[in-house]
């Protein structure tokens, strides 16, 4: 089978190939080096007004799909007008967000914008990511999607079966900041895959025809790459994660 690969215009990596008659076996396996601080949230400097914006950033204070901020003008500047403008009002949004969106597993719709989670008040990760980005859009702030792993370093596992996971990265001071509006607490380990506009762009995988997904699982915890190879079967006795220790020194 013949892939292709090419860079698209919000810098990911993107496969493309013509899937064969039959079932096809996606199998992906990696080891990845993260840092050991949790996120953190400080003030780094000015935020930018819309003509000091790059072309590349002017696009992520725009409406999109699923994030439908045109009409959400009104609502974001009675709820968050008052707040001091940059990372305190980003953090209002994801509050606000956290505190009236119920999170529902298994209520995800591919048709609904975040105007519409609001109305209805619950949804999952990717609903949650698309509202905050929507309301940080209404201020002009830049904000993309983000799909990626999020392991339970340092955090309680709690239960739910692993699947990607969806967030929101605001861009403030010269540099990109991730926010969860689903957790709403900074969190060690996360991995970017992909970024976009909403979740258009990110999904793990579009497909162009009949092909049907038939099994899909994820995995991604913290392990001992001294101990677990790649390819190994999954094991979660060799999981270091999981719990509230962080099992391995704070360094940059």
């Amino acid at each position: 089978m013949s892939v292709k690969e090419y860079v698209d215009v919000h810098q990911n990596l993107v496969r493309r190939f013509d899937l064969p008659v039959g079932r096809t076996t996606i199998h992906h396996d990696a080891f990845v080096s993260v840092s050991s601080l949790p996120e953190g949230h400080e003030e780094p400097g000015d935020v930018l007004a819309p003509g000091e914006l790059s072309q590349e950033l002017l696009r992520y204070i725009l409406p999109s799909r699923y994030c439908d901020s045109d009409r959400l003008m009104d609502f974001a500047y009675e709820k968050f007008g008052h707040v001091p403008h940059g990372l305190q009002r980003v953090q209002a949004i994801c509050d606000w967000v956290h505190t009236n969106i119920e999170y529902r597993w298994g209520s995800g719709n591919p048709h609904i914008s975040a105007s519409e989670v609001i109305a209805r008040g619950y949804g999952i990760c990717r609903d949650f990511a698309h509202v905050a980005i929507t309301l940080c859009r209404c201020f002009n702030l830049p904000t993309r999607y983000v799909t990626g792993h999020l392991p339970d370093v340092g955090f309680l596992d709690s239960g739910v079966p692993m699947d990607f996971h969806a967030y929101m990265q605001v861009y403030v001071g010269g540099q990109w900041h991730s926010y969860d509006a689903r957790f709403n607490v900074p969190r060690t380990g996360r991995i970017d895959i992909a970024c976009g506009l909403d979740a258009v762009d990110c999904a793990f995988s579009t497909l162009f025809g009949a092909a049907r997904l038939a099994w899909f699982t994820v995995w991604n915890y913290q392990v001992d790459p001294n101990v677990v190879k790649l390819g190994d079967p999954v094991d979660l006795e060799k999981r270091l994660d999981g719990d509230s220790q962080l099992r391995f020194a704070p360094a940059v």
